[in-house]
This record gives C-alpha cells, structure tokens and sequence, in this order.
C-alpha cells in the first residue's frame, strides 16, 4: 500500500515539482494527498493544481500566533489522512504541538552539511565561510531548527569562482535526487531510527547502488533510478 505524504511549502516548490514527477512515473511508493502553502500567490500551489495534487492555501498571518495555526494544519493533514510529512521550502518553524501529533513523520531538506550552517542562508553561509564542500541534507524534523536525525547527505566541490546562484543551482540538482530517495525509503519503511542515527535497512530485492561521477557524493549511496 501506498504511503499517503502531505507537503508543506512556502515558496517555488521545485521539490515538490520533483516528487509529483517521480510519483506519476511511477517510482515513489506514495500517494501524493495535499500540498499546503502558507503565502498566498506561491507558485507550489499552481504546481499543485497542474499536477492534480489537491492543495490548499492556509495563510499564516491570519492565525492570532504559531501553535492556532499548527492546529488548523493539523487539522487538515488529519483530514487528508497524511502518513508523512514533507517539507518543501515551507520556512516555518513548527510547533512540538505539530511534531507530537507526527512523531517520526515529519522531514525536511536543508541546503547545507548539517550540522554546519542552518537556518535559512545555508548555502549563502557556506559560500562566505570558504567552505570547499557544500551540500544538501534530508533529515527528520524536531523542535530544534536544523537539528533532527540525518537521513541522507550529499556533497558538492565549492569552485574558487563560485557565485551563490551558481553554488545554489548545483546544490538543487541534488536536493532533486536525495529527498525523493528517501521518501522512498521512508515509503518502503527501511529508516530506523536508533538515537540520533537514522539506519538505512536492505530492501526486500536488491537494489544497485549509484555510482558518483566525481562532482558529488551522497551517502548512503543512492538507489537506481535515483
């Protein structure tokens, strides 16, 4: 059975975009039920509609405060009878109301090594470090911004001429191929948890390995068609 994943997001939604591809194509094991957004006009949601994923837009400046507005999220993951939740850019903290109702469901993607650079200038911040390697990761969401268990990384070479847009593009290529692999994962129910360290099981048939080709590394390694 497939798994039923809800999406939250705020802005573009480009991962997002991802996922209703790889979901019509058949290589997810997931039941895309509900995107939310949170800023009106955000073009997740015209993705959302021309991909015929239902949507809904829940404006976060109408709500008197934080945990008021979580409930009415809640309320409609609930509805929608989410299994999963990811978040696509969607640039809210959520509350430990939210997170207790989804214990262990709930992930996100950052665009950096966690756990250096969090926050929302994660690239930004790497490039103006000096950083020789940036990056992506996939983690589990807890009340801490940034600071869940790691489920899968992927790096990238920072080059001396780099610009943020430049650093940034080539980041986004592997966001596209990292969080679909675990949702994927998570879809066939191969993430467990043992503290802080989120353990990859073997899938039920082999499965080949991806291999890197010397402009970036993710680790665990990806699956095909990954």
């Amino acid at each position: 059975m497939s798994l039923r994943v809800a999406i939250l997001a705020s802005g573009s939604g480009s991962n997002a975009q991802r996922l209703f591809d790889l979901s019509r194509a058949g290589v997810l094991a997931i039941d895309l039920v509900l995107l939310i957004c949170n800023r009106p006009g955000a073009r997740a949601l015209e993705r959302a509609e021309r991909a015929g994923v239902p949507s809904l837009m829940l404006d976060h400046t109408k709500e008197a405060d934080r945990e008021r507005y979580d409930r009415s999220l809640l309320a409609a993951l609930q509805e929608a009878r989410a299994e999963l939740i990811v978040m696509a850019g969607y640039m809210r903290l959520v509350t430990p109301f939210f997170l207790n109702s989804f214990p262990g469901q709930v992930v996100n993607i950052h665009p950096a090594l966690l756990p250096s650079f969090p926050g929302v200038r994660g690239a930004a911040d790497a490039l103006e470090y000096g950083v020789r390697l940036a990056g992506c990761t996939v983690h589990f969401v807890d009340e801490i911004m940034d600071h869940g268990p790691v489920i899968i990384q992927a790096a990238v070479p920072v080059h001396p001429d780099d610009g943020l847009d430049a650093l940034q593009t080539r980041i986004h290529t592997l966001e596209h191929r990292i969080y679909p692999q675990a949702v994927q994962w998570l879809a066939e129910k191969r993430v467990q948890l043992e503290g802080r360290r989120a353990r990859i099981l073997p899938a039920a048939t082999a499965r080949r390995a991806v291999t890197p080709d010397g402009t970036w590394f993710a680790w665990p390694p990806l699956e095909e068609p990954f």
